[in-house]
């Protein structure tokens, strides 16, 4: 249970109608679309937070997640005093908070940006409900994705289960129209004048402040284009580097992107129209984005039950002693661990990892893909539930456009073709750090280990034999699949 948060309440001027802009994934002032729509009328505009308690009391007290959100939340804060502004806290069901905060605004209007998931999807239906029933009506806008729900579609009018067709309509209507900006920046004088409110603290949000210190990651608008700009000088090296845990390949954006610290349409600006093999990949890597978002709006089920039919009821083993070393990195397959340790580390994966580690959980160790995907939920500073469960159900087989069953990432090769000097495994698994590049990847295979290194002593032996384990994931599916 959390503790009690007392929160200031914002000193309002009486008798004036101020609209409420209402963030959540979208904590920038830049480019923001429902913030822009605000910042149209004669209306003041007030921002507003809400901590939702059904979703901060799914984390631990040392949530990365939470402590990111919060440094961003801090960031933005300051962002709208240079405006004269602040940014109105509350706690609790939206349903609730915003109706109250709404009243007291007089607001005609709640702006905010489009939430494609099942449980977000609820509570905006919700919301908009009791905001009716006071006269005020709830408007929603795309900010998050370039195209959403409908937009793009079969030529039977349906959502693409398969990205290759869903990526050249993707593309075609990306050329056709373009991409938009909402320059929401320059409007921002017309925020409401607002005394200083304090951002109630982690402690009494019930998690802790020395998270905050652990981070690797700079929160904020101002860091997302900072790191945009980084990444923006070896885009072009980004479709030969991006499969590399070791190099600095990929773009580190997915935290600013799940915030919306940053704008995907001037991510979109950065590669589009390409110049090199670097952006069109990247290009394409954010539509994959869109695409998760739009598959999980048309089959909201899919984030807690497989797409295709004939793996929904795949008879797991659940081995809790493989679970947990799993989850702690403890498998005795070096790339395994030291993928899985980053995360515990730092609430980053890199994402050839999260392939690898998430085949090798539910093809190697029979583990079903929900738990490993509800433990990514709790320690990645990303977590988008669209791409998440998007990913899981690929690398299980069991989505939509998903590998074949029998398709199963080789841990050892894996390790071999993308650490290949054992670079990564290294840096997250020291006590491997004296084995040479060879024996590195398998060390029981070795034939000569170092004198002072035992096997089974100072790093596990491997808890499961692929090779067998292989051939009883392709049982397990074929039976599924033939029942």
């Amino acid at each position: 249970m959390r503790p009690t948060l007392r929160l200031l309440e914002p000193q309002l001027p009486t008798n004036r109608l101020i609209d409420l802009c209402w963030l959540r994934r979208d904590l920038r002032l830049h480019d923001n679309h429902a913030l822009f729509q605000a910042l149209q009328g004669d209306v003041s505009v007030a921002c507003v937070f809400i901590f939702d308690p059904q979703l901060l009391d799914e984390l631990e007290q040392d949530s990365k997640q939470v402590a990111f959100m919060y440094a961003c939340l801090q960031s933005l804060q300051t962002d709208l005093r240079r405006h004269g502004s602040e940014l109105i806290i509350a706690y609790g069901p939206a349903e609730r908070e915003l109706p109250r905060l709404a009243r007291q605004c007089n607001s005609q209007i709640v702006y905010a940006n489009r939430d494609y998931e099942p449980y977000a999807k609820h509570r905006d239906h919700l919301v908009g409900q009791s905001l009716l029933a006071q006269a005020c009506t709830l408007q929603l806008y795309k900010d998050q994705v370039i195209f959403e729900q409908d937009e793009v579609l079969t030529g039977q009018g349906a959502p693409y289960s398969v990205f290759t067709p869903y990526w050249r309509k993707w593309l075609l209507q990306l050329g056709n129209i373009g991409v938009p900006s909402f320059d929401s920046l320059s409007a921002c004088h017309r925020l409401l004048p607002l005394a200083p409110l304090a951002l109630p603290s982690l402690t009494e949000l019930g998690f802790s402040e020395h998270t905050l210190t652990k981070l690797l990651i700079q929160a904020g608008s101002a860091a997302a284009q900072e790191a945009l700009q980084k990444f923006s000088t070896r885009l072009h090296l980004y479709e030969q580097n991006r499969d590399f845990p070791a190099v600095n390949g990929v773009s580190r954006l997915s935290p600013h992107l799940r915030f919306g610290t940053l704008s995907i349409r001037q991510c979109v600006e950065q590669c589009w129209p390409s110049d090199s093999a670097g952006a069109s990949c990247w290009l394409k890597e954010l539509a994959w984005r869109d695409f998760y978002q739009q598959f999980l709006w048309h089959y909201p089920d899919t984030a807690t039950q497989s797409f295709k039919s004939e793996y929904q009821n795949l008879e797991y083993s659940n081995n809790e002693d493989w679970w947990l070393a799993w989850c702690t990195g403890q498998t005795g397959y070096p790339l395994i661990d030291a993928a899985q340790r980053q995360l515990l580390h730092s609430g980053y994966m890199h994402n050839r990892l999260r392939m690898i580690s998430a085949s090798f959980l539910v093809k190697d160790l029979l583990i079903d893909w929900r738990r490993g995907e509800r433990f990514f939920a709790q320690h990645l500073i990303d977590y988008d539930q669209a791409a998440n469960v998007g990913g899981w159900q690929w690398a299980a087989s069991t989505g939509c456009d998903a590998q074949p069953y029998f398709r199963i990432f080789n841990p050892i090769t894996q390790s071999q073709k993308f650490d290949p000097k054992g670079d990564f495994i290294r840096r997250y698994v020291p006590e491997l750090a004296a084995l040479d590049n060879k024996s590195i990847h398998a060390p029981w295979l070795s034939r000569q280990l170092p004198l002072e290194f035992r096997l089974g002593l100072h790093y596990p032996a491997p808890i499961v034999d692929h090779s067998t384990q292989r051939e009883l994931a392709l049982a397990l599916y074929k039976r599924s699949s033939d029942s």
